[in-house]
């Protein structure tokens, strides 16, 4: 079963997931996040989906146990823009001096909770990165509200390219990109807890339940019923 719980890295989760069953395909929805990934003995980045991303089951006891950044907040751990990862998955190996990951590597299989050490190692990034952009949260805030690009930009003092320049590094995508994905992930969460999908589609900025459909398809490569089923 899937478990997560609040980081102690400013608006991370820690998550855990088990292996899938050998062939069984796990659907990973875009989520504007990136993760910090421990599997297999290997440490892996996942960098900022944009359509859902599909992996096979194989063999392995240990399952997942990942630590997943908040929107804009992983380019100052990895020390790399979220672009260059943009719909990747990278052994953290190729981003770190590799002498490093394999310290931190043993001090993951080691350890009772692996996630913790995740954790530690990103917040010790994090005490000696470049200060994060100060509009890059506020630009999330704006876009989860399902605010117009035009009307983000404005709010925060940015032309519509400033932003998308801005928003490229951080997020992996521009800022319309990241809106669709931070609305249908509102709207898949909805669905889950019943909600009939008119109403969805009402409550979350689509134009209509035909809108919601096109979308989630587009995103994540089934219909919203197959998702929640």
């Amino acid at each position: 079963m899937y478990r997560e719980r609040t980081s102690r890295v400013p608006g991370a989760v820690v998550w855990r997931r088990p292996g899938p069953s050998p062939g069984t395909v796990l659907r990973i929805l875009p989520d504007g996040c990136m993760d910090l990934i421990w599997v297999k003995g290997e440490l892996i980045v996942a960098g900022p989906d944009p359509v859902a991303h599909l992996t096979t089951g194989t063999r392995d006891a240990a399952g997942y146990t990942g630590l997943r950044f908040a929107p804009g907040t992983a380019p100052a751990v990895l020390g790399v823009p979220a672009d260059e990862l943009r719909g990747r998955r990278v052994p953290l190996a190729d981003l770190w001096p590799e002498a490093r990951v394999r310290r931190l590597a043993e001090r993951v299989h080691e350890a009772p909770d692996p996630g913790a050490v995740l954790e530690e190692a990103a917040l010790d990034r994090l005490g000696r990165a470049d200060r994060p952009d100060p509009v890059v949260q506020g630009i999330v805030a704006l876009l989860r509200e399902g605010t117009p690009v035009a009307a983000v930009a404005d709010t925060v003092g940015l032309s519509e390219r400033q932003l998308r320049r801005r928003c490229v590094p951080a997020f992996g995508y521009g800022p319309k990109t990241l809106m669709r994905i931070l609305r249908m992930d509102r709207a898949v969460a909805l669905a889950r807890t019943g909600v009939p999908h008119a109403d969805v589609a009402a409550g979350t900025g689509y134009a209509d339940q035909a809108h919601l459909a096109r979308e989630v398809k587009a995103l994540t490569g089934v219909p919203l019923g197959v998702l929640i089923a």
